[in-house]
């Protein structure tokens, strides 16, 4: 069985085509399959953050060891190549003994494109529905949520500093995580050339940016404005770059340590009860490992959690009814303006990620003398990697963005990826600084 005809290939792809009752048909025969156990109602949730994954609710018919029906949160993920690329999945069980609050599922099918979880099925909110309310809400609705941030922050870096150690090349390299990164860049075998989703997302089509229409090659090879600020790298430049840097045992020059790998809040309970002790618990650990480079362990949660906001990455219709962007481009240079900025929630939230995680896990890389001199171009690069590969930004695409939306993604990459011409700066520069050892 190929990955592309997997139960988890064909129901993603079914849910992505529209058709509901065919995906769900195929996830229940799944669970069927894999666990024994039969299957009363199963229902997918149609909700904006499973962008490589599918979620919902399953209830289970009583049996000899329950007198009543069960009621089930499901999750599983689907990775394109994972039958070559992924050697472990779902490894709840290391968080845990890290540390971490993590809820730990009843059920459990690591086979290669059956990989699903089975959570029994819980009241909680989860953490993105939970902040997505408070980006236009005044800040002070905020502060319980913030205070609960510094505390999973400053214990997510105990963790951090508590695990690491300097691991083999072939240790950081077999981690799961690189299936989010640098296999997303290339084809196996081929680590030199772009393939994988860059490929399919920036090769042989055209965007309409706004209006402007340009052809895929156009594109990466423009020099980008935004807002005024020019930056230093094309596309093209950004994804070379990339699998330079992102090259899976090369990472290992950062050491390593146990994370979760995939925290956006999405993947993150908010436990409310009680009210005076908020916390945040972690789920889906699909690409947990015990070695995961230092410097990629907190990505996802960065980008996914605070610039992928308000709106663009995961509310594409909503985006393109509040934001306006205005496009030009002279045969060479792309120049954006748009009306999108940070929320003052996700600004509080990327000032917590810089104190109470990435300053102090920098500096400690920079006192046990792994922190090499291309870790900044090395960091950009993870982040770049989430606005571009983790869905399709041409507006029309599999993405499901629009025209503003797509032109927004774009500059988004463009800003995480790339440093600002001399002279200017922007909300990712400055943070960098911040957080650089050396301007301490």
């Amino acid at each position: 069985m190929s990955a592309d005809t997997s139960p988890a290939a064909s129901a993603l792809r079914a849910a992505r085509a529209g058709d509901w009752a065919g995906a769900q048909a195929i996830l229940t025969q799944l669970i069927t399959h894999v666990f024994s156990l039969r299957v009363v109602s199963l229902e997918i949730s149609r909700d904006r953050y499973s962008l490589n994954s599918l979620n919902g609710f399953v209830k289970i018919a009583a049996d000899q060891t329950q007198a009543r029906d069960r009621d089930y949160f499901f999750k599983f993920h689907h990775e394109e190549g994972e039958e070559v690329t992924l050697q472990e999945f779902y490894r709840g069980e290391i968080l845990k003994e890290a540390g971490f609050p993590v809820d730990m599922p009843a059920y459990v099918s690591k086979a290669v494109g059956s990989q699903l979880l089975l959570y029994v099925r819980r009241t909680s909110p989860r953490l993105a529905d939970v902040c997505h309310a408070l980006d236009d809400a005044p800040i002070a609705d905020a502060d319980r949520l913030l205070r609960a941030q510094s505390d999973f922050d400053a214990k997510s870096f105990d963790i951090y500093d508590r695990t690491w150690h300097a691991a083999l090349p072939e240790q950081v390299a077999r981690d799961p995580i690189h299936q989010l990164f640098h296999h997303r860049l290339v084809d196996a075998g081929r680590p030199l050339e772009a393939g994988g989703r860059a490929r399919r997302f920036f090769w042989d089509r055209h965007f309409d940016l706004g209006g402007t229409v340009l052809s895929a090659a156009a594109l990466r090879s423009a020099r980008v404005i935004i807002n005024g600020t020019s930056y230093d790298d094309t596309l093209d430049t950004l994804f070379a770059r990339s699998r330079a840097l992102l090259e899976p045992a090369g990472l290992a020059r950062f050491g390593a340590v146990t994370a979760h790998g995939d925290a956006h809040n999405a993947n993150l309970w908010w436990e409310d009860h009680p009210p005076e002790s908020p916390r945040m618990v972690f789920f889906d650990p699909a690409f947990a490992g015990n070695h995961v480079s230092s410097l990629l362990a907190e990505v996802k949660a960065t980008f996914h959690n605070i610039f992928a906001h308000p709106l663009w990455l995961y509310d594409a219709k909503q985006a393109t009814a509040r934001y306006e962007v205005i496009v030009r481009y002279d045969g060479a240079c792309l120049d954006i303006t748009s009306s999108w900025r940070l929320s003052e929630f996700r600004q509080r939230m990327l000032a917590l990620k810089a104190d109470k995680l990435w300053r102090p896990l920098l500096a400690g890389l920079h006192t046990r003398g792994f922190l090499p001199g291309d870790w900044r171009p090395t960091l950009r690069c993870a982040l770049f990697c989430c606005p571009t590969l983790v869905m399709d930004l041409c507006a029309g695409g599999a993405g499901g963005h629009t025209p503003t939306s797509s032109v927004l993604g774009l500059a988004m990459a463009i800003a995480v990826g790339s440093e600002p011409s001399t002279g200017h700066e922007d909300v990712v520069s400055r943070f960098l600084d911040e957080i650089d050892p050396a301007r301490a």
